[in-house]
C-alpha cells in the first residue's frame, strides 16, 4: 500500500535520498524546499507523485501555509519528516549572534513550526507518523558544535514531551539519530573567525581533525534513508532511533556516563527532601 509523506529539506542529503526511494517505491511525496527547481528532474519523472513548495522553515507565517496547501492538495498525509537543518562549526566564542539564531531558528523553532502545523491536520485525520530528523548530537556533545547541540538537544525534549501528548489522538513520533554520513553536510557547515586562544583546546584539536579528514563517515546515507522508511512500514514507533554504529556506541558511551555521575549523587540529592516528608 503506498503512504504519503511531507518532507523538509529535499534538495540534498537524507531528505533528497527519502524522496527519490519513496518515489521509486510507489509512494507520494510533498517536497519542501528554498529552491524547487533542485528538484524538476523527479517532478518530470514522477509526475503527480511529487508535489513540490518553496518553504523556508525560519519563516513563520509560511510554514503553516504550505503545510496546510499541502495537506488540502494530498488529502491524507501519513508521515511528516522534519528534516531541513543548518549547522555552525565554531567555538563558544566565535560564532556570531547571526549563526546563533539561524542555528536555533532553523532546527529548533523550524521543527516545532512544522509539527505544530501538521498536528491538526494529523488529528482530524485518526493519526500519523512524524520522523524528527535529529542527530546523536541530540544526546551527546562535541568541541565546535555547542549551538547545533543545543538546537538539537532542545528539539529532542521539545519532541519527546509532544510524544506523549499527541499518543492519545493516534500520532506517532520517532526521533531520528543518523551517525556521521557523507551527506555533504561536514563540508556545508557554516563557520566563524577562529580565535587563537581555542587553538590549544579541544576545539582546536577537533578543527584539525576535521580540515585533516580524519573523521571516519561510516554510515551509508542510502541505508539510512531506507532504514526509515522500513521504520514507517513495519507499523513501529520508537520514541528514538539510533541510525550507524557511531551514534550507537557515542550516545551509549554518554548515556553510561550520566546515569554514573547521576548515581553518584545519590546521597546528596535525596538530602535535600523536607523533614516533614516520608523516606
Amino acid at each position: 500500500m503506498s503512504t504519503t509523506w511531507f518532507i523538509t529539506g529535499t534538495s540534498s542529503g537524507f531528505g533528497r535520498l527519502l524522496t527519490e526511494q519513496l518515489l521509486h517505491r510507489g509512494d507520494r511525496v510533498a517536497a519542501t524546499l528554498r529552491r524547487p527547481e533542485a528538484l524538476d528532474d523527479l517532478r518530470a519523472e514522477y509526475g503527480d507523485n511529487l508535489w513540490v513548495a518553496s518553504l523556508d522553515v525560519t519563516d513563520a507565517a509560511q510554514v503553516p501555509r504550505v503545510v496546510d496547501d499541502a495537506f488540502s492538495a494530498l488529502g491524507k498525509i501519513d508521515v511528516v519528516v522534519n528534516n531541513a537543518g543548518y549547522g555552525v562549526f565554531a567555538s563558544v566564542e566565535e560564532a556570531s549572534d547571526e549563526q546563533i539564531r539561524r542555528v536555533l531558528d532553523t532546527n529548533l523553532l523550524g521543527s516545532i513550526r512544522v509539527i505544530r502545523a501538521a498536528l491538526p491536520h494529523l488529528r482530524a485525520q485518526g493519526g500519523g507518523h512524524i520522523l524528527q530528523v535529529s542527530t546523536a548530537g541530540g544526546q551527546t556533545t562535541y568541541p565546535n558544535f555547542s549551538y547545533y547541540h543545543a538546537s538539537k538537544w532542545g528539539v529532542e525534549g521539545f519532541c519527546q514531551t509532544v510524544a506523549a501528548e499527541v499518543a492519545p489522538f493516534g500520532i506517532k513520533l520517532t526521533i531520528v539519530e543518523p551517525g556521521a554520513t557523507p551527506t555533504g553536510f561536514g563540508t556545508s557547515l557554516d563557520t566563524a573567525p577562529v580565535m587563537p586562544e581555542y587553538d590549544a583546546t579541544p576545539a582546536g584539536e577537533v578543527r584539525r581533525a576535521l580540515a585533516a579528514g580524519a573523521f571516519p563517515l561510516p554510515s551509508s546515507p542510502g541505508k539510512i534513508a531506507a532504514a526509515m522508511i522500513t521504520l514507517v512500514a513495519s507499523g513501529d514507533a520508537p520514541l528514538r532511533l539510533p541510525l550507524g554504529r557511531d551514534t550507537y556506541a557515542d550516545v551509549r558511551e554518554a548515556l553510561i556516563a550520566r546515569l554514573a555521575e547521576h548515581d553518584r549523587h545519590r546521597e546528596v540529592a535525596c538530602s535535600v527532601t523536607r523533614d516533614d516528608i516520608d523516606e
